[in-house]
């Protein structure tokens, strides 16, 4: 290889240029201080005075583009730096920087090559696609994406023009509406990189490409349907048209981005590309100022803030290396998936039975598996993930765990008697963690020799795709175990946040305010389809007594009793449900529910004969308005009631709970956010409204009276 000869560099830049004596020069990118490279506006100088050094020089003939890190191309734009803007005209302003320095070097007479190892995402992305060639490393952290839409945005520098140029229509626009990022070899095989290779060999195979001319690209190759819905105006004109209406199927207008998105797209490749760069900058601008956005940026910037934080502040976790897992059933077997695949963690799986234990782990088997089928994965990481599950009927191997969680039914005997157990077969060290929906722990740990070590650690379910967990310390936990728990949850990929002891804990307990109301108004005579399509058009993913099927109505039945001893009337849930139980009907798992769950679209018909069941004659005479206001507004207050309490620290951590717990519309920011932008004022009032309708149920939480009084908010303004 050649030897470097001459390093130049501007002292506070994160850009480096090192020209080889072959002719091509080195642009790496390292942004001081940071762990992961974003890309900043006052990049756009440090990068125009490194152009101009390339263009001056004629010994350049190629330029590599790397990351001085080694962990990442580049994650990103810097998103902090849209809250300073005051106007579409200021962001739109950005948008159209970013396209320039892009486009700059689009326009370089010598070859660019992007040279990518770990996440290109975002504005790393589109520095990449500005690049004439790319080349990606196969390591498992590289990815590629525009996940913009996932803050409310759109790719602002050029990358809604560049990529749909680049590989198909169809996959680029999918890529842009959903944020989802591609692996090495998907992005290999869609052509967004024209070569993927070793690690090892990354920079020398980019030195070789950027000594080649740049390419005179073909369009990518598509299959008869490919080619008339991508080549042909009547084939554009259909394409877009369906994917619009699609996006409003999904969005039901609650988010403004995607919309823009396929216009942006439709705009370049109709009117070409001078047009759509215009609409993109125009379209970013406005992205950035509108509420959705703000509420999307927060959600960002709250879970990135709780990543670097303890459970409890100066508290350092215990170091991990085993963990076991009490119950083989479906809560189980996801808990010791996420232990065993994100953790990377030893999960030892205790059952009564070893069908039991085969059963969870087969549940790891069946999602690594079709990774592996879906060439996601390689058979060799599927087994060498799978080798750290193991299984016993009883406790031997597990007198060396640091954490034992129990996922076994909700019964309060059978709870204690697991605590008795791990502290009789176990170490006097290891944490106890309960992974009951409801009960209070302080009655789990109620009997235990050694309290400080009982803790709550709730997941919800599908374990393996649903991202919070709730840590649940009683009076007696220790800091110490608090911080190892949360610790263990953000190994296994979750976002916990800790609340306070208490029925129901934060997330089901402002959960079933709001699933009683709309049992009321289903018992009141609303049709069950009106009811769930108000509150999915408001932006839960799924309505209130679809929920219900889902989560087994036998679950939820059983919540509510708990919930009634401990707070009162105002949990009362609406008298009649118990005719369901009787009659067998438990939800989806035993295809017996609201929904019906036979014949061509299982799940996505009412089962009419529930009306009978419950002796009501439906007839819609509620508004969709009316009915997700009234269900809505049960939650919100019963939120603010939770911080008033001290269930949750602040209203941060409120807002991540209900988003990532039960779905809360992310668009609105959560439910303190979702108050604060509509007026605490006006909260109170709703809700005087409806107590005086309705009864003391809605009688506002004290907290907002005052705060409606100071005019006070629960965010600083």
């Amino acid at each position: 290889m050649t030897n470097e000869n001459t390093t130049q560099q501007l002292a506070p830049s994160a850009f480096t240029l090192t020209k080889r004596d072959d002719g091509i020069a080195i642009l790496s990118m390292d942004v001081p201080g940071e762990t992961m490279n974003t890309l900043k506006v006052e990049f756009g100088e440090q990068v125009g005075d490194m152009l101009d050094q390339i263009q001056s020089d004629s010994a350049i003939k190629g330029v590599v583009v790397i990351s001085g890190k080694d962990n990442s191309f580049v994650a990103g734009a810097d998103i902090s730096m849209l809250a300073g803007c005051k106007s579409a005209e200021e962001a739109e302003a950005i948008g159209k920087g970013g396209q320039a320095v892009f486009q700059r070097i689009e326009d370089m007479t010598v070859p660019f090559v992007a040279a990518i190892h770990g996440p290109a995402l975002g504005g790393g992305l589109e520095l990449a696609l500005a690049c004439h060639m790319r080349v990606c490393s196969d390591d498992n952290k590289t990815q590629l994406g525009l996940p913009e839409v996932q803050l409310g945005l759109l790719p602002g520098s050029g990358g809604t023009q560049r990529l749909p140029r680049l590989i198909s229509v169809q996959q680029a626009m999918k890529m842009m509406l959903t944020g989802a990022s591609v692996r090495a070899k998907q992005a290999q095989k869609y052509g967004i990189v024209d070569d993927m290779v070793p690690r090892s060999i990354l920079l020398e195979v980019a030195i070789e490409m950027a000594k080649k001319p740049k390419p005179n690209r073909k369009p990518v190759k598509l299959d008869a349907m490919g080619q008339f819905l991508e080549r042909t105006p009547v084939g554009r004109k259909l394409m877009f048209k369906q994917a619009r209406k699609q996006t409003e199927a999904k969005t039901m207008g609650n988010y403004p981005s995607p919309e823009r998105i396929i216009d942006c797209i439709e705009t370049g490749l109709e009117k070409g590309k001078a047009q759509g760069f215009a609409v993109e900058a125009k379209h970013f601008g406005h992205l950035v100022m509108t509420p959705e956005s703000a509420a999307l940026r927060s959600l960002f910037f709250a879970t990135t803030e709780m990543k670097k934080e303890n459970g409890v502040e100066g508290v350092a976790p215990k170091t991990l290396k085993k963990i076991g897992v009490l119950g083989g059933g479906l809560m189980g077997g996801g808990i010791a998936f996420v232990t065993a695949t994100k953790a990377k963690l030893p999960a030892r799986i205790k059952d009564i039975r070893s069908d039991g234990i085969a059963h969870a782990m087969k549940y790891s088997y069946d999602i690594l598996n079709k990774k592996v089928k879906r060439k996601f994965m390689l058979h060799s990481e599927m087994q060498s993930q799978l080798s750290r599950l193991t299984g016993s009927v009883d406790y031997v191997g597990f007198d060396n765990t640091d954490v034992v969680i129990e996922a076994v039914f909700e019964d309060l005997a059978l709870k204690q008697n697991m605590v008795a157990d791990v502290e009789e077969h176990c170490s006097e060290h290891t944490i106890f963690a309960s992974n009951t929906s409801s009960i209070p722990i302080g009655q789990i740990a109620a009997k235990a020799k050694r309290p400080e070590n009982v803790i709550g650690l709730h997941y919800f379910s599908p374990v393996d795709k649903m991202p919070l967990a709730e840590v649940i310390a009683h009076e007696a936990t220790s800091d110490q175990t608090i911080s190892t728990t949360v610790e263990l949850a953000k190994k296994q990929g979750k976002t916990p946040i800790v609340v306070k002891d208490g029925a129901g804990f934060y997330v089901n307990r402002i959960l079933a305010p709001y699933m009683n109301e709309s049992a009321e108004i289903l018992l009141a005579g609303e049709p069950i389809e009106q009811i769930d399509k108000a509150l999915v058009k408001f932006g839960f993913p799924v309505g209130p007594i679809k929920l219900l099927d889902e989560v087994g109505i036998d679950v939820g039945t059983k919540i509510g009793p708990i919930l009634v001893a401990e707070f009162g009337e105002r949990f009362e849930s609406a008298p009649g449900f118990d005719k369901l139980l009787a009659d067998d009907r438990k939800g989806k798992k035993n295809k017996r529910g609201f929904y019906n769950y036979e014949g061509k679209k299982p799940g996505k018909e009412v089962d009419e004969s529930v009306y009978d069941l419950l002796g009501i004659t439906p007839n819609s005479r509620l508004s969709e308005n009316t009915i997700a206001e009234r269900c809505v507004l049960l939650m919100l207050n019963e939120a603010a009631i939770c911080l008033d309490e001290g269930v949750v620290r602040n209203p941060r951590d409120g807002d991540i709970g209900a988003i990532f717990g039960i779905g809360f519309p992310p668009f609105l920011g959560g439910p303190f956010r979702y108050m604060d932008t509509l007026g605490i004022a006006h909260v109170v009032e709703r809700l005087t409204h409806y107590q005086q309708q309705l009864g003391d149920k809605f009688v506002p939480a004290k907290r907002l009276l005052d705060m409606a009084e100071s005019k006070d908010t629960f965010y600083p303004k």
